[in-house]
């Protein structure tokens, strides 16, 4: 049986560790997770997604270090003489002390050397990518940039980011069950760096949008939900859309130009979208229609 320290933080490190519990061939020896948070107005105190998992599920010890840097943190992971140390959107770099106790398996969520870095997922939507997939890597001390083990594809085509963490966690499940059985087999694929692309972490402020171009919206409201949402400046947010044409150039964006039961079409500057939900700032989710009527607007009303 394969003594394994895992390192992650989010539910898509959560569905990987449960596959890892599950699997006879391993035994999980600890958990490595970020440090708990304050959330919301309140600030609660609030554990990462696989430390509440493992607490309701398990007797596995559980660390949360501020640092990995710190001298008898290496030498607490070095004396727990892993076989694997597998990785998955822990949220802190390894140095390079780590990496030489034990092989460091990453998964990332995605076709690597594609999107490096902290949102690969929102980062293919936002492109859109049709295509997307997550892969098992050997890590180094770059930045997503170790040797291929194995990957796997599926298709992204008009998801949202949930829908996508959910799929590709399922993916990465089997994957590093299949990479870490194998792992003796497998060749190393190194990078092709001329490929290569990098993504940043995405902040409050990539959701606002201007009525501009129709078909960027829709991948923006696909990128962000279910965070940040998209917004206007006021501070509007669109919170269910469909992308109803991408190429009709209009004079002027933010016309209502048809009503629906619960819904309304408007214009951008290219394009229509139809607006299902909205949400002004601090009050009730409301279907688009009802909104308008809030707002007394009507066809040929512009939404600004």
């Amino acid at each position: 049986m394969k003594k394994i320290i895992f390192m992650g933080t989010p539910a898509y490190a959560t569905c990987i560790l449960k596959a890892l519990l599950e699997n006879e061939n391993f035994n999980i020896i600890a958990l490595f997770t970020q440090p708990d948070k304050a959330v919301g107005r309140k600030q609660i105190l609030t554990p990462s997604h696989t430390k509440a998992f493992l607490s309701n599920h398990s007797c596995v010890p559980i660390f949360t270090p501020k640092s990995l840097k710190d001298e008898a943190i290496i030498k607490q992971i070095s004396d727990l003489k892993p076989d694997f140390i597998v990785v998955a959107a822990y949220g802190k770099i390894l140095p390079k002390a780590i990496l030489d106790i034990a092989p460091c398996v990453n998964l990332h969520a995605s076709l690597l050397p594609k999107y490096r870095g902290a949102s690969p997922i929102q980062s293919a939507i936002l492109n859109g990518d049709e295509k997307s997939g997550v892969c098992t890597m050997l890590m180094e001390e770059g930045l997503d940039t170790g040797a291929i083990l194995e990957s796997l594809e599926c298709d992204i085509k008009d998801k949202n980011s949930s829908e996508v963490f959910e799929i590709l966690a399922n993916l990465a499940a089997k994957l590093i069950i299949s990479t870490l059985l194998n792992f003796e087999n497998l060749i190393p694929k190194k990078q092709d760096e001329n490929l290569a692309t990098q993504c940043a972490k995405i902040k409050k402020e990539d959701g606002m949008i201007t009525l501009n171009n129709a078909r960027e919206i829709y991948q923006k409201y696909l990128a962000f939900t279910p965070w940040p949402n998209i917004f206007l400046a006021n501070g509007l947010k669109f919170l269910e859309l469909e992308l109803i044409d991408e190429n009709k150039i209009f004079k002027q964006d933010g016309e209502i130009l048809e009503l629906d039961k619960e819904s309304f079409l408007l214009s951008c500057k290219q394009g229509i979208l139809r607006i299902k939900k909205l949400q002004e700032s601090g009050k009730k989710v409301l279907d688009g229609r009802t909104y308008l009527n809030g707002k007394r607007l009507k066809v040929g009303d512009y939404l600004h």
